[in-house]
């Protein structure tokens, strides 16, 4: 007991306490429903491939980013309900020249989060280059830069942990499309600094026979057996496994634990398992809803015969299945309700968390402007490969937040030359955008589609009329099943929906996305801009 409150003051010297802030709560999706229950999933947004870990009543929870930047977003929780986005802990994607362009799909994958002795470790595989760790002390950073572990391609889905004594473990998979391998689990000793790994790994389990694709591992101790959490079966209708052994190289026997059942929660997919301070269980996962993306489910969890059971056995065959309510986890804390954030009014001095870029960033595509109340966009050159805008790197996105949302936006377009463009656009393999266009010097607001974006698609304009105001108001609706329809106003008020309805689908491996460019044609010393007045998120109307 001594070590355990020596730790919790160690823990507590290391970093602030967090607090939610007076930011707004989401209208259009709060998993908390004031009643001492929750409702799934707790994220109604893309944060694929969770993972969590406890440091003393604080949760964490990190996620895939892929190429995505600023990437390994950091969420913080009080009662594993309410989460709150407090950063990422990847300002830039390494190698940093690979990742000025968009590498759509790649970069990062699978991370795993822990807390261990005071300081804060993600481990996270990137496909193409290897198994990467970072450090912090404080959730919210700096954290280190990161640290290759080990080279290679197709290493991915690493996930640590620290014995009883001393030693230090690293389990892993294999991503087929680099390795040439997949389907089976690795786990290598590890230094306890998790800077390297020490001699050879062993091959723990062998998924081919009746757990194809697993991945996504997880370990963990528990009761004096070590365990691995892992997905298989697929991302869409797979399942969760659990291993255990009495060493942590095995041999481990195996066990389906949840799966989807009778319920409509396909999947469920990749997550991680946290214990509270009473003495709770419970397993955040993920849900495939193509065009939202992956969304963030909780499940009650407990022990039965050394295996875990994750939400609720309804049939009785000792697998359990998804829930849709539940009573919320049993907190001390006074914790109030918080979403991560949606709406912005632009008028900080940094660039809102919710907001990434489709590659690493450079000061030249946009910056906030404080006081002024904008966020200022500059028209940049289209890159001569780009037939459309899958190889942009300089766009501003947000994930979508709700089944069914209506976001409006507010801008000024600061205009110079023909062909400047900026616009407003629900972005993923397909796309659709409306825009404001300057060409033989008129204003024009288009709607423009591109379908099969990712495989070279053309775009298509769908309309395009003539208007006087470089201020307007761009406003898209996303209606259940993610059908989008496109409107803007002169005064904000009365809408005119021009162009066609649009079927969102997801980008590569994330959800579709929704935000802004700002393009011209070729490089000029002072292109036009746009000027973000601010992005507001609304129940449907």
């Amino acid at each position: 007991m001594n070590k355990l409150f020596q730790s919790l003051a160690i823990m507590m010297m290391a970093f602030p306490a967090v607090k939610a802030q007076d930011a707004p709560v989401s209208e259009v999706w709060v998993a908390d429903q004031g009643d001492g229950t929750y409702k799934n999933p707790i994220i109604h947004a893309d944060y694929s491939d969770p993972d969590v870990c406890s440091a003393g009543d604080d949760y964490y929870m990190t996620a895939s980013s892929f190429n995505c930047v600023p990437g390994l977003p950091v969420l913080h929780s009080k009662d594993l309900v309410n989460w709150q986005l407090i950063g990422y802990a990847l300002d830039t994607q390494y190698p940093e020249d690979h990742f000025s362009r968009p590498q759509h799909g790649n970069g990062v994958w699978a991370p795993s989060i822990r807390y261990q002795d005071g300081a804060f470790y993600i481990f996270y595989g990137d496909p193409d280059f290897g198994i990467y760790m970072l450090k912090a002390s404080n959730p919210e950073g700096p954290w280190t830069k990161p640290h290759l572990v080990k080279a290679g391609t197709g290493l991915i889905d690493p996930c640590p942990l620290w014995d009883d004594d001393g030693k230090a473990y690293l389990a892993h998979a294999f991503a087929g499309s680099r390795a040439g391998v997949k389907s089976v689990l690795m786990v290598h000793e590890m230094t306890p600094d998790g800077k390297s790994l020490i001699g050879e790994p062993v091959m723990v389990f062998d998924g081919h026979d009746d757990n194809p694709t697993v991945e996504g591992a997880k370990f963990y101790k528990h009761d004096g057996y070590y365990y691995i959490f892992a997905p298989a079966g697929g991302v869409t209708y797979g399942w969760q496994l659990a291993m255990r052994s009495k060493s942590p190289l095995g041999p481990y026997e195996a066990k389906r634990v949840l799966e989807q059942g009778s319920t409509d929660i396909n999947g469920p997919h990749q997550g991680g398992w946290v214990e509270t301070t009473k003495g709770e269980y419970w397993f955040i996962h993920f849900q495939d809803k193509e065009a939202y993306g992956r969304v963030v489910h909780m499940q009650p969890m407990r022990w039965q015969n050394g295996w875990p059971v994750m939400g609720d056995d309804f049939d009785g065959n000792g697998i359990g299945e998804p829930v849709l309510t539940h009573k919320k986890p049993d907190i001390d804390t006074d914790w109030k309700v918080v979403t991560p954030p949606e709406s912005d009014e632009f008028n900080r001095h940094t660039t809102g968390v919710q907001w990434q870029w489709h590659a690493n960033s450079k000061l030249k595509y946009g910056y906030p402007s404080g006081n002024l109340g904008y966020y200022r966009l500059n028209c940049r050159p289209r890159p001569e490969e780009a037939d459309n805008l899958w190889l942009v790197p300089n766009m501003l996105l947000q994930k979508f937040p709700a089944d069914e949302f209506m976001a409006t936006t507010r801008l000024t377009f600061n205009h110079r030359f023909d062909g400047e463009e900026t616009g407003f656009v629900v972005m993923g393999d397909s796309y659709q955008y409306i825009s404001l266009k300057r060409e033989n010097k008129k204003l024009l607001v288009r709607v423009v589609r591109c379908i099969g974006a990712r495989k070279g698609g053309n775009e298509e304009i769908l309309c395009e009329q003539e208007v006087d105001n470089n201020t307007l108001y761009f406003r898209v609706e996303v209606r259940d099943g993610a059908l989008c329809s496109f409107s803007f106003s002169e005064n904000g008020r009365r809408f005119k929906t021009v162009g066609e309805e649009f079927q969102a689908v997801p980008g590569r491996w994330i959800g579709a996305k929704i935000g802004y460019f700002a393009l011209r044609d070729g490089m000029i010393n002072d292109a036009g801009n746009v000027d973000i007045d601010w992005f507001r998120v609304e129940p449907v109307k």
